[in-house]
């Protein structure tokens, strides 16, 4: 550097912009007086407005929006410009892992299927109500956990081993204290709208849903967690972008992973009611007790510090919307046995193909600015329908290519469901037609609510990696399992009363 120095400015978490080959990297203010630096084509100037007090603060202080707008407005005239994937190798990265996780959903509805007969399922109906519950929290913690580390990894943070080891700790803590909180909620929630519109309450059958939720979302968030990391981390390795990756197997081991687990846990517990009454209490007390360690290990970590202190309200909402669709559920099986095996499909798909588009949508965000800065050309109000899926920028593309999946992939699972002859489901022409027509609906509504809440969570400094997933699998959920409900009564409104609308 010649004679007046150059100054560097980094910014934490701001990767860098490229501009006609030139890196640009935003760093630390170093210097204590005003300086010329050259950045890419042009001359930033840096003036120094600060007392020399003020210079030894955080290197995570807030730069002046002088100094990064323009330097994001050169490098992000498009979040996504910087990539160069192609649609095709998007469609190849993300079909394999989708059919895989829709299988994985078939198996789910498969075993709903056969446990919504289970003795624990017809005397304690309200289970099918923390259904939607459990199964999102795939979306809530797993999915979002995947998200958060497959931005990590894109960013170049899991490189030394010493960080990896520590983002693995702190993301499997934070997964366990979000775990047992969002499973004890649900199981209020199940019992609030379950038992209080009759006026009713059997304080066993209480104790079971909560330590059935519990147990639950404890074991399955520990199983899937560790699965979730292990694939973000080879996927690195082998050169696969994790985001088209990791969300799809989280949906293809979460929903049967958890309905199973959810199964045997309320078999245990009903069948020790009448000779082990302490049990439940019991277990629910461990988990408790554990409750402040995995808080306070979430947050001594960096990682997690601001998930646990900040994560919370969409986690606790999108539980709150999946009980909405638990208690639809609920309602709609007694009178339509076959709508059970689809459920977890129909959501399952739909919240697979959502966590892919906002987790690559955070990505690209976080390559190019931090939250509460906007990128150059990106909206910031709602978007135009038209702009969400018929242009050529890269959202849009990937887009397209999760919508094409929609029709082949259900009409893959459907068929599979038909040849294991499970269910109560005969597919007719009407049948079919009319479920994926909610299928494809439910797809679009999703994937416009998350190019628009992705980009509204960023601009309102939220980072979506640990807000958006939890709220749009949530909404799926909802979604779908409504339009579910009114393909079965609308068929069974026109006369079509075969055995897949419970006749």
């Amino acid at each position: 550097m010649n004679g007046d120095c150059l100054v560097e400015v980094r910014l934490r978490r701001n990767v860098m912009a490229t501009n006609e080959g030139n890196d640009v990297t935003i760093l630390d203010a170093q210097s204590s007086h005003p300086m010329n630096s050259p950045v890419s084509n042009g001359t930033v100037l840096l003036k120094e407005e600060q007392s020399q007090a003020n210079q030894s603060e955080t290197r995570d202080e807030i730069m002046n929006d002088a100094v990064l707008v323009p330097l994001l407005q050169h490098a992000g005239q498009e979040t996504e410009v910087g990539n160069s994937e192609t649609s095709w190798s998007i469609g190849l990265q993300v079909f394999i892992p989708f059919i895989i996780a829709g299988f994985g959903m078939v198996g789910a509805g498969m075993v709903l299927d056969v446990v919504q007969h289970w003795k624990v399922y017809k005397d304690v109906s309200e289970i099918f109500i923390l259904v939607p519950a459990l199964l999102g929290l795939k979306g809530n913690l797993e999915m979002t956990l995947a998200s958060r580390m497959s931005t990590q990894a894109n960013l170049g943070y899991m490189e030394k081993q010493g960080e990896l080891w520590k983002m693995i700790v702190g993301n499997m803590a934070i997964l366990q204290c979000q775990a047992t909180v969002v499973g004890f909620l649900a199981s209020i929630a199940a019992i609030v709208m379950g038992w209080i519109p009759d006026g009713k309450f059997d304080i066993h059958d209480a104790l079971l849903l909560c330590v059935s939720s519990i147990s639950t979302a404890a074991l399955a968030s520990a199983i899937l967690g560790t699965i979730m990391i292990s694939v973000v981390v080879l996927s690195r390795k082998c050169h696969v972008n994790p985001d088209n990756v990791a969300t799809p197997i989280a949906a293809s081991l979460g929903d049967l992973t958890t309905l199973a687990v959810l199964s045997a846990i309320c078999s245990l517990f009903y069948a020790a009611q009448g000779k082990q009454p302490w049990l439940a209490p019991v277990v629910i007390t461990v988990f408790v007790l554990l409750l402040p360690f995995w808080a306070y290990t979430s947050y001594r970590n960096n990682y997690t510090r601001d998930v646990l202190c900040n994560g919370w309200t969409p986690v606790i909402s999108a539980m709150v919307i999946s009980s909405i669709g638990g208690l639809i559920l609920d309602f709609t099986v007694v009178a339509f046995d076959g709508i059970a095996v689809f459920q977890p499909v129909i959501n399952g798909v739909g919240g697979n193909l959502v966590a892919v588009q906002a987790s690559r949508l955070s990505t690209a965000l976080h390559k190019v600015s931090r939250p509460g800065i906007l990128p150059a050309g990106i909206f910031s109000g709602c978007p135009n329908v038209l702009t969400s899926f018929c242009t050529k920028d890269l959202s849009s593309r990937t887009s397209r290519v999760l919508i094409l999946l929609v029709l082949p992939g259900h009409l893959i699972f459907i068929y599979t469901i038909s040849l294991l002859k499970a269910g109560h489901t005969s597919l007719t022409p009407r049948f079919v037609a009319l479920y994926l027509a909610a299928a494809l609906l439910q797809v679009l509504i999703l994937l416009y609510i998350a190019n628009w809440m992705v980009h509204y969570m960023w601009r309102k400094a939220t980072d979506p990696d640990h807000a958006a997933i939890p709220y749009l699998t949530a909404i799926g959920d909802l979604i779908g399992t409504t339009l579910l409900a009114g393909v079965f009564i609308f068929l069974w409104a026109i006369g079509d009363r075969d055995t897949d609308v419970g006749d």
